[in-house]
């Protein structure tokens, strides 16, 4: 079975876009590629075309390998919704809670699933590009460990191990990782890739060598920093806590950074648009008085996360910013928030409660075990929108007499204020449509650029893939995975 596993030293040293990257390259080389990735953890997730939810890194992957997203891509995806328990998702479906107890001897148990989803894949295609998770030198892990050489060895994949040397310390990285991992761990590693390298690659020659001499492991390329990563959607929140550059003279949409924010994405294409700044605020901070709009973004745990937006002040900032005459947009979670209350009876996010919400919108929510996952289409504000529902509970009153969206099946969502400045939708991906990322900016007296955001997204995976066919030995990878 051709297979390629990308390790890295530590978390964020870029693996998800080098498996995408690859993904791309070896599409374009002609070959069927599928991407992999045995467990993932994150709370920003895509629905899938089987109706189950994956990960958004292997989504994006499968977008550059040019193929639907399958469940099976990512068979365990664990979604933090508090600090000791995840949703577990298996083969795209919820199966339950796992806490930190049962974590480690609930997740071994899952590998037999990991191994059926990862043979469904390998059918499919010329060769499978796998994602591992954190870093294989987690030793205190490994027992238990299904996504990094837990799966890799009873798989049989060779592994590339990648160093971030942007952060520094990557000779010691790669060098400690070969040095306290278990000799069969370290036989599966054929080699590893500098990622994220600033400058004259020529300044490294003597530290490759170094780390090709201390590790044992020869080195398959020097990969420069990626500019276009920058224009691809993130999984992962840490790229939430590097601060946007100022851009001045644009119109402000602001969203706080909520502990369990999910799917955070959904306000990426406004990167494309050079009239507004967007601005993800953190705790501690304000939401600047400034801001335009002001967006409630997505929640893995609504309930815990409005009070930690009344715990911040920044309940205070966005009714401040109504009575302004300011624009509020609630997303999925953000959207439960808006309304009068939102009741947890089954306690599916913890303990059972029932909270006062911000009470912008007249509207209820009450969780329920029901999780709902589809794509929609349809229109609002009188522009054509694609999206898709991932969400658990259901939201009545009469403020949905006057739906935010209307569904190309009849159906429809949401709600807006009667004012028409508070709007409340539980679709993800639709700021996605240049037509209504335009219509929203109306709003604001901007004018939208119109821009295609999946077209960007695709240009920036054939830049990346064509970087890398620059810059790292593909065919000797290729040989290592057993193509050709």
């Amino acid at each position: 079975m051709p297979a390629l596993m990308l390790q890295g030293t530590g978390s964020d040293v870029g693996k998800s876009v080098l498996v995408a990257g690859l993904c791309r390259a070896f599409t374009n080389r002609g070959l069927t590629v599928r991407p992999f990735k045995p467990q993932n953890m994150s709370n920003n997730a895509a629905v899938t075309i089987d109706g189950g939810e994956i990960g958004r890194a292997q989504a994006l992957q499968a977008i550059a390998c040019r193929t639907p997203p399958h469940s099976d891509m990512n068979p365990v995806l664990l979604k933090p919704q508090a600090d000791r328990t995840s949703q577990l998702i298996v083969h795209g479906r919820v199966r339950g809670t796992l806490g930190s107890g049962n974590f480690r001897e609930a997740r071994g148990a899952l590998l037999t699933e990991v191994m059926q989803s990862y043979h469904r894949l390998s059918a499919q295609c010329d060769i499978v590009m796998v994602e591992g998770a954190g870093s294989p030198a987690e030793i205190n892990l490994r027992a238990g460990d299904i996504a990094n050489m837990g799966f890799a060895r009873p798989a049989n994949v060779p592994v590339i191990l990648v160093g971030d040397i942007d952060r520094g310390g990557v000779i010691a990285a790669i060098v400690g990782t070969r040095a306290v991992i278990d000799p069969e761990d370290a036989a599966m590693i054929r080699g590893f890739l500098i990622n994220k390298f600033r400058g004259d690659p020529a300044l490294f020659d003597d530290g490759y060598r170094e780390i090709e001499e201390r590790s044992g492991w020869p080195g398959f390329g020097v990969i420069p920093w990626l500019h276009a990563a920058a224009r691809l959607p993130s999984e992962d929140a840490v790229i939430l806590e590097r601060p946007a550059d100022p851009r001045e003279g644009r119109r402000m949409i602001a969203c706080p950074i909520l502990p369990r924010i999910s799917n955070f994405d959904d306000l990426d294409p406004f990167k494309l648009e050079p009239g507004v700044e967007l601005v993800m605020v953190p705790p501690g901070q304000p939401i600047p008085a400034e801001a335009a709009i002001i967006v409630l973004p997505g929640s893995k745990a609504t309930i815990a996360d409005l009070g930690a937006l009344r715990a911040q002040g920044w309940d205070i900032d966005i009714l401040a910013h109504h009575r302004r005459g300011g624009m509020i947009v609630g997303l999925c979670g953000g959207y439960q928030m808006l309304g009068r209350r939102v009741a947890d009876p089954l306690g599916i996010e913890g303990v059972a409660d029932d909270v006062e919400g911000l009470g912008l919108l007249n509207v209820e929510t009450t969780l329920s075990l029901v999780k709902t996952l589809r794509p929609v289409s349809g229109s609002a504000l009188g522009a054509a929108l694609a999206g898709y529902e991932m969400h658990m509970g259901e939201t009545r009153g009469p403020g949905t007499a006057r739906p935010f969206a209307t569904l190309t099946d009849g159906a429809s969502d949401g709600a807006i204020s009667g004012d028409g400045r508070v709007i409340g939708s539980y679709l993800h991906g639709l700021f996605a449509s240049a037509e209504l990322r335009r219509a929203v900016l109306a709003r604001l007296g901007v004018a939208g650029s119109g821009r295609d955001y999946v077209a960007d997204i695709d240009a920036a995976l054939d830049a990346i893939a064509a970087e890398l066919e620059v810059h790292v030995d593909l065919d000797a990878l290729l040989a290592i995975a057993g193509v050709g």
